[in-house]
């Protein structure tokens, strides 16, 4: 229902995780019963869990961490890693700044080039270590380095932006022709973000595998502040659950992943978008608050460097176990933070569903959160 903003313009109301919950049902399971695995493509996975491709959360070593614990790392092939041979440092460095320094710094780092030989290099490292390899592009540099990417035996390709589309508009530039550049990719394409069924159901004729949900909703994120622009994620993803649901009738029954894209901070946030619809979850802050993350105890995005018009923040992100605590525990904290992948098989026992499929037909009722 539309509510009147003002005699001028009326907005449907949109809902964040924060204002829903999951409600049980007449059966329970034990957790042990119960299954997060999931498939994309030909690629199988023991949990719905995508690290972001960021900096602060994504290294080839963590990458690699996350493919032996059942998840998938996505690695940012703009990021730090693709510019400098021995990014380590900067990544310290960056740690250290005084918050009034960061953006500046950051900017500076960035400015330096990608370079192809170096995104082969951290393809290669993480394909030797025998996980899924995964890299993303942003829209404007995917022509680019795609030849590069593919080249480098990449299974999964993401292009993520704040925003993607698949029309477009420029008097400036070519734009990239997302259905033809996906038809003649020999991989799975996962593209995003988007946040509304008329844009992913778009998205979803380009032929791509996947669609990302969400923009300006990440911890690390100021779109909000500096574009005016969000997606309540629980709108958004179940907007893009119904996408997904269309185009699966329309297409003859192609079936593309819904994957949520920020906002997606706790182990209740992930419950939340699974029982919306999503097949997956990407995850940043989530997985930068690991002791062994490579942004040693700090979380940013590639928002937080642009050169003319930055949308993001360096957030302090402080250690509280290692990555594997993280996903499966055990947990010193009460805050969902910790042992993701235990709360949610909690949850989808104690709900009675015994697999994510299953599960994203759980009962959900709205139950604002009390923010203080």
């Amino acid at each position: 229902m539309d509510i009147e903003i003002g005699r001028g313009k009326r907005a449907r109301r949109a809902y964040t995780f924060d204002d829903i919950a999951v409600v049980p049902s007449r059966r329970t399971r034990n957790p042990e019963d119960v299954s997060t695995a999931w498939v994309i493509d030909a690629f199988q996975f023991d949990t719905p869990i995508i690290g972001a491709p960021m900096d602060s959360v994504v290294s080839p070593q963590t990458a690699i961490m996350l493919g032996r614990l059942g998840g998938l790392g996505v690695l940012d092939l703009e990021g730090l890693w693709t510019r400098y041979d021995d990014p380590e440092p900067l990544l310290a460095e960056i740690a250290s700044l005084p918050a009034d320094r960061a953006t500046v710094r950051m900017q500076e780092l960035y400015a330096e080039p990608v370079k192809a030989e170096l995104i082969k290099s951290r393809l290669a490292e993480i394909r030797e270590a025998g996980v899924t390899v995964a890299g993303s592009l942003t829209p404007q540099r995917t022509q680019e380095f795609y030849e590069t990417v593919v080249a480098a035996g990449v299974d999964l390709f993401v292009i993520r932006g704040t925003t993607v589309s698949a029309e477009h508009v420029s008097s400036v530039a070519e734009p990239l022709n997302l259905k033809k550049f996906i038809y003649d990719l020999d991989v799975p394409v996962v593209v995003g973000g988007a946040a509304t069924y008329t844009a992913a159901l778009h998205l979803m004729r380009t032929g791509a595998a996947g669609v990302l949900v969400g923009f300006g909703g990440g911890a690390a994120s100021t779109t909000r502040a500096t574009l005016g622009i969000h997606a309540p994620m629980a709108t958004a993803v179940s907007d893009v659950a119904a996408a997904r649901r269309d185009y699966l009738d329309e297409s003859g029954g192609r079936y593309v992943h819904v994957i949520a894209d920020g906002g997606v901070g706790t182990s209740g946030d992930i419950v939340k978008a699974l029982a919306m619809g999503a097949d997956a979850v990407m995850l940043g802050v989530a997985l930068a608050r690991a002791t062994d993350a490579p942004g040693q105890g700090f979380h940013w995005g590639p928002e937080a460097h642009h050169p003319q018009l930055p949308r993001g923040r360096r957030v302090e992100t402080p250690g509280i176990v290692t990555l594997e605590q993280i996903l499966y525990g055990p947990a010193p904290v009460a805050d969902g933070t910790a042992n993701l992948i235990g709360a949610l098989r909690k949850s989808m026992a104690t709900t009675g569903y015994s697999d994510l499929k299953e599960f994203q037909r759980v009962e959900v009722v709205l139950a604002p959160y009390p923010r203080s």
